[in-house]
């Protein structure tokens, strides 16, 4: 499988976590995404019109919408990962899969306006971000009222892989996590799994801080 990959992208990582925790090897083709714009170009066009990265091909399947890579990598080795339990974990899987969306356009649209100085209003995307992370914590909350630690079970799904990156990238977007221990926890359990990578400003272990808690939990 050949990934066309931007390592500062949140996006094209996830796809890369996917495959470093189901032991997949991929063969990396790095795109030049900023400054040069590489994506636009006649080449990956040809690929994904729309000029987008990632795009994951094994042979003649192109993908190039990130929740459906995590899908073939899980269906490929751990179908598990899907969520085919009960109607009701399907259910929440595909529930925070649409829901990562509105974290790529809101954190990560705050994230490029600071980093890549990307044009938009960045009150606004800032806002958009909060309110989906205040959303990920109250689920997160329900999810502990049914003693599951992940998104849609007691285990990994490719929703949480989904949503990790964008949450724990935040802070470059100027958006704190120290309000959601919640969320903090949760990025301590996926940061924890047997062949978890890394990427530039997710690391592999936490700060050194004491373990976040739930409000009222001592």
């Amino acid at each position: 499988m050949k990934l066309y990959d931007y390592v500062l992208s949140p996006s094209c990582y996830k796809v890369r976590l996917m495959a470093a925790i189901q032991g997949i090897k991929l063969e990396i083709r790095p795109v030049d995404f900023h400054p040069g714009g590489e994506h636009r170009g006649p080449e990956l066009l040809a690929l994904n019109p729309a000029g987008s990265i990632p795009i994951l091909e094994d042979g003649d399947l192109v993908l190039t919408e990130s929740s459906a890579m995590l899908a073939y990598l899980a269906g490929n080795g751990a179908p598990e990962w899907l969520g085919q339990g009960s109607p009701q974990e399907t259910a929440r899987v595909q529930q925070w899969l649409s829901f990562s969306h509105r974290l790529t356009a809101s954190l990560g649209g705050a994230r490029l306006h600071e980093m890549l100085l990307r044009p938009g209003d960045i009150k606004a995307l800032q806002a958009q971000g909060i309110a989906a992370l205040r959303e990920l914590e109250a689920g997160l909350f329900e999810q502990g009222e049914r003693d599951m630690r992940f998104l849609a079970a007691s285990r990994p799904t490719i929703a949480d892989i989904a949503c990790f990156p964008y949450v724990a990238l935040a802070p470059d977007g100027g958006i704190s996590l120290d309000p959601y221990p919640l969320i903090r926890l949760w990025i301590r359990a996926v940061r924890s799994l047997p062949g978890f990578i890394e990427m530039p400003g997710v690391h592999r272990l936490h700060e050194l801080k004491p373990d976040p808690h739930p409000v009222g939990e001592k």
